[in-house]
């Protein structure tokens, strides 16, 4: 019987419980808090993330894993006897990390050792969810794995509300004026992972209002969702938001995760993200 191992990098946010239990190996991007590195996950976690950026007057920056990081996760996994690897990766739009682990597959390729590397086309837990989805179905067979990944992804959306323009300024994506007088109007940016990049379809004058909007995106689509997690970065209301979210979920299980440093660092402290896996 075919088993397959399942390689994901450390932009997926899936909970540590959850990477333990099910065998999911974490190939960590590196975080940079001014001329100091950190390997995501194993030097960092995502509280300690949390706290340095507080602390921070500057963006931290966010490096892709080197080509040998997944060249080593890919050896472990044959040395350990698995039959192949489906390596599942943060949008190749947002990070270079799906071509490093592109670069190390090739240096498999004249093996017998199967590698498949998969750009989810997402980012935070719409990526961790199919690392998750493979990692349950791991007995399948590689080309039948990759293809349920694939069409999973192509029914997962992940959105969120920000409630800050502070990191888009650090980070350069806003001037200043424009951060300071969003600030003042309480502007609240709605952010989607659109066919792999991140964009803002929508703005919200309040907070509440842009939580009304994500729990509406829920509602609209409440029929035909499979599988919702709310993913955060410290916010003050989650548990009231996950509290409305759960009154029109027919689901058992609704997983919380946090948002960590490749999305966070950008998106910033309180923002709330919600990812849906629909049927159709």
């Amino acid at each position: 019987m075919s088993r397959i191992r399942v390689v994901t990098d450390s932009a997926g946010d899936i909970p540590v419980e959850l990477t333990n239990d099910l065998g999911i190996v974490i190939v960590p991007l590196t975080i940079r808090f001014g001329d100091t590195e950190y390997r995501d996950v194993i030097d960092l976690s995502v509280e300690e993330f949390w706290k340095k950026s507080a602390a921070s007057a500057e963006l931290p920056q966010t490096a892709a894993p080197s080509m040998e990081s997944f060249k080593d996760a890919f050896e472990t996994a044959r040395e350990e006897g698995y039959s192949g690897v489906i390596c599942i990766c943060i949008s190749s739009k947002l990070s270079a990390t799906y071509q490093s682990a592109l670069k190390a597959a090739e240096t498999f390729a004249d093996s017998d050792f199967e590698i498949s590397v998969v750009d989810s086309h997402l980012a935070t837990y719409g990526e961790g969810a199919l690392s998750v989805l493979a990692a349950r179905n791991a007995e399948m067979d590689l080309d039948a794995l990759v293809a349920l990944v694939k069409d999973t992804a192509s029914r997962t959306r992940v959105f969120g509300a920000l409630d800050t323009l502070e990191n888009l300024r650090k980070g350069g994506r806003i001037g200043a004026a424009a951060a300071t007088l969003g600030s003042i109007l309480s502007v609240k940016p709605i952010i989607e992972v659109i066919d792999g990049a991140v964009e803002a379809p929508s703005k919200q004058r309040t907070r509440r209002r842009a939580l009304e909007f994500l729990y509406g995106l829920v509602r609209d689509e409440s029929h035909r969702i499979e599988s919702i997690a709310i993913i955060d970065a410290l916010a003050p209301d989650l548990d009231e938001f996950l509290s409305n979210i759960k009154q029109i979920s027919k689901l058992d299980e609704i997983l919380v995760t946090r948002i960590g440093p490749v999305i966070g660092a950008h998106a910033g402290p309180r923002t709330i993200g919600v990812c849906i896996i629909t049927s159709d």
